[in-house]
């Protein structure tokens, strides 16, 4: 195995492929963090709703990422589409579950203190509850960012973008020339792409978490 003369020699294509990666992962993360958040703002008052999608949000990840995506390929085809939604979907699970939960824990007197001074009920979430959440929410970011990195290269069964074409060209290829090397490079450069972003989630919460709730 050769891996470094397998690299040099197709630099151009690995970087592409890994933008696009990291391009799906960070936008899937994104749209589905969004949603998880606007609906646990929707749900985290009321007990029995909130309840009811902690569970639902616990029970769906057990739900075949794989089986998911040939769902999908009913109503919109190969391609893209299909793995945006599937990734999306599973995307805002740990968020919804952490939102609800950061949003829950905010302590009732603090709330009260600021319908005191006259605060609205939307500047109190704004204001108040979703920057004491914040730390709680950021985990459940950091922890669907890793899971969608590495779930994102399943999405090339359906001719998604990213590395999992190199991950599934080089296993079917197994015992053919550089198929080893393809698939570590694939691995490799998933993980690199978990690593970099964790990292500057990390970073973010540094900057985006006040000093009290660190």
């Amino acid at each position: 195995m050769n891996l470094w003369s397998y690299v040099q020699g197709r630099g151009e294509t690995l970087a592409f492929l890994t933008y696009q990666h990291a391009s799906l992962a960070f936008q899937t993360v994104l749209a589905g963090s969004i949603v998880a958040v606007l609906i646990a703002v929707a749900v985290y008052r009321l007990p029995l709703l909130s309840a009811l999608s902690l569970t639902s949000s616990r029970v769906a990840l057990t739900i075949p990422s794989l089986a998911l995506l040939a769902l999908l390929l009913v109503p919109f085809g190969l391609g893209v589409v299909p793995s945006f939604l599937m990734l999306a979907f599973f995307a805002a699970l740990p968020v919804i579950g952490n939102a609800i939960v950061g949003l829950r824990s905010v302590p009732a007197s603090v709330v009260e203190s600021a319908r005191g001074i006259g605060f609205s009920r939307w500047r109190i979430l704004l204001t108040v509850e979703l920057p004491i959440a914040w730390p709680v929410i950021l985990t459940g970011i950091r922890v669907s960012t890793q899971m969608i990195v590495g779930v994102a290269a399943i999405v090339a069964y359906v001719l998604g973008p990213g590395l999992g074409s190199l991950i599934f060209n080089g296993l079917s290829r197994l015992g053919g020339a550089n198929a080893l090397e393809m698939a570590l490079t694939g691995t490799i450069l998933i993980v690199a792409i978990a690593l970099v972003f964790d990292a500057l989630l990390v970073v973010l919460g540094r900057f985006t978490i006040a000093k009290g709730l660190s």
